[in-house]
């Protein structure tokens, strides 16, 4: 049996791993838990031994299949339960990143399908990150990008935003930035700071390179055409 601790670990490699090709360097695994990079080559070596990561001397790690799996399963317990949250408890999206980190690694599978069947089996949380399905596949990413990739005058629509850090997530929800908005960017400035108007919001809001990174979106979806 994994510890809750493993689990994280698994977690935060597997979405490292969504981010880029390369395999998941000791210190970016450190900055993402926000631990010291010796104590992320100890925890390396127990996953390793138990065949959950494959490492590469000073290349790096990747998830194994299995690694993968049980990945998977705590990001998708995760979602679920950031959705469940918001939809049927009145949290907050600022609230449930947390709430749902304390929850993940000790609900049942049957516990797991009644919440999945009471949301509707949904397919995104409430930050518009995709939920792995119950047969644990991997889920494709959104369309988009980060929102600081676009130029200005681009009209964009909210694809999906990290849901690390509630004083951000509040301020981006009071300035209508969440999945699913229109933003038109106005402004970029040379250090970064993107200013963007909302479609339900009446002041424009400012973010800076450090949150704007994590805000991905695409170009608003094509009409359909009337039959």
């Amino acid at each position: 049996m994994l510890s809750d601790v493993m689990e994280d670990y698994l977690k935060a490699i597997y979405q490292l791993q969504r981010e880029t090709d390369e395999r998941i360097k000791t210190s970016e695994i450190a900055a993402e838990l926000d631990v010291t990079s010796p104590t992320v080559t100890s925890m390396l070596d127990k996953l390793e031994e138990r065949d959950l990561v494959d490492r590469e001397k000073y290349r790096g790690v990747t998830l194994t299949d299995e690694g993968e799996t049980v990945a998977l399963e705590i990001v998708r317990h995760h979602r679920l339960l950031e959705a469940y949250l918001t939809e049927h408890l009145d949290y907050d999206w600022s609230e449930v990143h947390a709430e749902a980190d304390r929850l993940e690694h000790h609900i049942s599978e049957n516990f797991e399908a009644r919440v999945a069947d009471a949301l509707g089996e949904p397919t995104v949380d409430p930050h518009g990150s995709p939920i792995p399905s119950a047969d644990l596949e991997p889920p494709e990413r959104p369309d988009g990008e980060a929102i600081t990739e676009f130029e200005e005058g681009a009209v964009v629509t909210v694809a999906e935003v990290a849901d690390h850090d509630p004083e951000v997530l509040s301020y981006l929800a009071d300035h209508g930035v969440e999945p699913g908005v229109d933003l038109e960017i106005i402004e970029i400035a040379p250090f970064g700071m993107v200013t963007a108007c909302s479609s339900e919001a009446d002041e424009p809001v400012s973010l800076p390179e450090s949150v704007a990174r994590h805000v991905r979106v695409a170009p608003p979806a094509e009409p359909q055409p009337s039959s």
